[in-house]
């Protein structure tokens, strides 16, 4: 298979590799700082393997049948003036669609209503009712959106301080973007090295999209504050005898879908304790579960009863890290905010991830990555380089994958600071990442191969679980000295 990794213009493979560099940089320092190394060990990420990772829910098999399925309406739609997708895997999503299309859930019915409707005022509609949908975009029609400059104006991994504050880049969206001579990104049996054009992209997104602001705290880097997370409960892991470099880090994993479980994947590849808080009240996707979800412990609490809300305080007193992913500003509208739970433990980590980030006219709207990818303007491109008539999304959901290994790099960057701190991704944000990458000649960058699952058979781990074999892709990269990889196969719920 080429080099490249996936087929597309745009760079998947060095951008995957470049984000999964950036978390297993976070984890290699803190390995060293725990085990008081004079440096931190070699990281080493292959553009294949990282490719992959970025697809691998596409190839999960349970007792060799794939396990997931997009729903029968979700999908792009030619409304009157251009192309609407529709996000309708979740049944109340659907539904809601329809009511405002008022059609029945038919995919005859939704297509006629669509093309009798603007992509505009349909995506607005539809948000405005609860619903997720996204009118295409040109690259050009994004960048004058005002959600464009409000995304824009934030570092891809934002931090500020939990009880709230100015907003810095953190590290993590810097480091892993070298290619040979660079840092982070190195080469591996049967894999070249990411290629020099990807440090150049790199250096670019450092010098434009992740430099801190003004004031930027001091990072608090240390033994000290590592072996103070790591040694009150678990004697020894800061001095020397941590072959898992998150050993001992607790994680509340409050998130559905891929970004947010993805995040939580991550952490608990690195040895994290990672327990997923799902309501027992909304739904989820039982292939993404099965994939996202290995290595994690389960707990089902309905935060909106105060029952629940106080069994979830107890859990973060003794946590180091909350992931969430709902809409800004849902969780402190139930009291469970970053300023809220910093009053409970200071020096907590919250990472949020979102899909168009916390401000700006679109900074509360629900989205998912291929809705993000029709709105900013990468399906178009996609479809333009393709000489298609339909809209082209990237060959995997990059958005959602880079984000949760971006969030994963926060949060060990976080903890490396001492805590206190609130991450923010967003998969537009994302978006704006892969965008400064730049772009491979549709000559050479549509040939690559899609990679089927027998193209991949030696990236696959083969397990029992509760569900049956599962077939899933392995951890991509390595921490030199450090063992990664997740414990155990994912919870039955």
């Amino acid at each position: 298979m080429d080099d490249l990794g996936l087929p597309s213009v745009f760079r998947v493979g060095e951008f995957a590799a470049w984000a999964v560099s950036a978390a297993h940089t976070q984890a290699a320092a803190f390995f060293a700082t725990r085990n008081g190394l004079p440096a931190a060990p070699q990281v080493r990420v292959g553009v294949r393997e990282a490719a992959i990772a970025f697809r691998s829910e596409r190839y999960l098999r349970v007792d060799g049948e794939a396990a997931f399925e997009w729903a029968p309406l979700s999908g792009d739609y030619e409304a009157a003036d251009g192309w609407v997708r529709l996000h309708c895997n979740f049944e109340h999503h659907a539904e809601i669609a329809c009511r405002v299309l008022g059609v029945p859930q038919e995919r005859a019915a939704v297509e006629a209503a669509v093309r009798r409707r603007g992509r505009f005022e349909l995506e607005d509609a539809i948000a405005d009712a609860g619903g997720v949908a996204a009118a295409m975009r040109t690259r050009a029609e994004w960048v004058a959106h005002p959600q464009s400059a409000a995304v824009g104006g934030r570092p891809v991994v934002a931090m500020g301080a939990l009880a709230g504050g100015g907003v810095f880049g953190g590290q993590a969206g810097r480091s892993g973007g070298g290619g040979r001579a660079g840092a982070g990104v190195g080469a591996e049996s049967g894999a070249e090295a990411v290629g020099d054009s990807a440090a150049g992209s790199a250096a670019r997104l450092a010098d434009e999209s992740f430099g801190g602001s003004a004031g930027e705290p001091a990072p608090g880097w240390g033994a000290g504050s590592v072996g103070r997370l790591v040694g009150e409960r678990a004697a020894g892991l800061a001095a020397g005898s941590a072959t898992r470099p998150l050993s001992g880090i607790r994680v509340l994993d409050l998130t559905r879908i891929i970004a947010g479980p993805n995040a939580g994947r991550v952490l608990a590849g690195y040895g994290a304790d990672v327990t997923m808080v799902r309501s027992p009240l909304l739904p989820t996707i039982r292939g993404l579960d099965l994939d996202l979800n290995v290595g994690k412990a389960l707990r089902f609490l309905d935060l909106r009863s105060d029952a629940g809300r106080e069994a979830f305080l107890d859990l973060v007193r003794e946590a180091d890290i909350v992931l969430q992913s709902y809409r800004p500003g849902a969780l402190a509208g139930l009291g469970l905010g970053p300023a809220d739970l910093a009053a409970v433990k200071p020096n907590l980590v919250h990472v949020s991830i979102s899909a168009y980030g916390p401000d700006g006219p679109w900074g509360g709207r629900r989205g998912f990555d291929s809705l993000v990818q029709m709105a900013v303007g990468i399906a178009e491109e996609g479809m333009r380089a393709a000489g298609s008539e339909r809209p082209v999304p990237l060959p995997a959901q990059v958005l959602d994958h880079g984000a949760g290994w971006l969030a994963a790099a926060g949060a060990i960057e976080a903890l490396r600071r001492g805590g206190g701190l609130a991450v923010e991704v967003s998969l537009a944000g994302v978006g704006h990442a892969l965008d400064a990458f730049g772009r491979l000649d549709p000559a050479v960058g549509l040939a690559v191969a899609d990679p089927t699952l027998s193209d991949v058979d030696d990236l696959l781990l083969r397990g029992p679980s509760a569900a049956g074999t599962l077939t899933r892709v392995r951890f991509p990269g390595s921490v030199a000295g450090a063992t990664l990889g997740w414990a155990g196969p994912p919870p039955h719920a």
